[in-house]
């Protein structure tokens, strides 16, 4: 008999993709008529399976001043990185810069401030407690370090391929692999890839958009 945290974790993805399926895929696009309220109730739904089901990651958040400031220093350091992406891809890809004002597109109509609050204080830090606290850490509690940060950043990936969006795949792959190797290195510092998330998350879709 499967072993109970496999389930966990087995049903965890599942959810996360059925969630990421109905949000992106362009057989639902008609019926998500509110894409953030959308994103809100999943960052809900994901959070609640694994503070219910999952808790062991709560050990690895601390919000100390020292992990306050390496999380603003990664959120600067991502955003550095991304501009710098977001140029080359221009460079080398024609379709670049339409798919990337794709995504930009999920704020058309939606108040910037009601979106920049829930991404920073919900959707950011929800992401990080379930796909790294979570995901992750149980990936790599049962394969080892490598195996499940590599397996688990596949996976942040993969549930955005629905979307069709290359530009937001490659994006998803990026960012969750900086955060999940952050995490895979110090995971006492969840704290700070959380911070870390939500102001990359503001900064990249309200504040300094690329």
């Amino acid at each position: 008999m499967m072993a109970r945290d496999v389930k966990i974790l087995l049903g965890g993805i599942i959810l996360a993709s059925v969630l990421w399926f109905w949000m992106f895929s362009p057989w639902t696009a008609d019926l998500v008529r509110n894409f953030w309220a959308w994103m809100t109730a999943a960052g809900i739904i994901l959070a609640s399976y694994s503070f219910l089901l999952a808790p062991a990651w709560k050990e690895d958040i601390h919000f100390s001043l020292s992990e306050v400031l390496l999380g603003i220093g990664l959120a600067a350091l991502f955003w550095g990185v991304f501009w710098v992406g977001d140029k080359l891809s221009q460079l080398l890809f024609d379709f670049a810069r339409p798919q990337v004002n794709l995504i930009y597109g999920l704020k058309d109509g939606a108040n910037p401030l009601s979106v920049g609050l829930l991404l920073f204080f919900l959707i950011g830090p929800a992401e990080e407690i379930f796909w790294r606290g979570f995901i992750e850490k149980s990936l790599i509690s049962r394969l080892g370090r490598w195996k499940g940060f590599i397996i688990a950043t596949l996976l942040y990936s993969f549930v955005h391929v629905w979307s069709g969006n290359f530009m937001l795949i490659m994006a998803a792959l990026v960012i969750g692999a900086l955060w999940g190797f952050i995490y895979m290195m110090w995971p006492r510092h969840l704290g700070a890839v959380i911070i870390s998330h939500s102001l990359w998350d503001l900064a990249a879709f309200i504040l300094f958009p690329l």
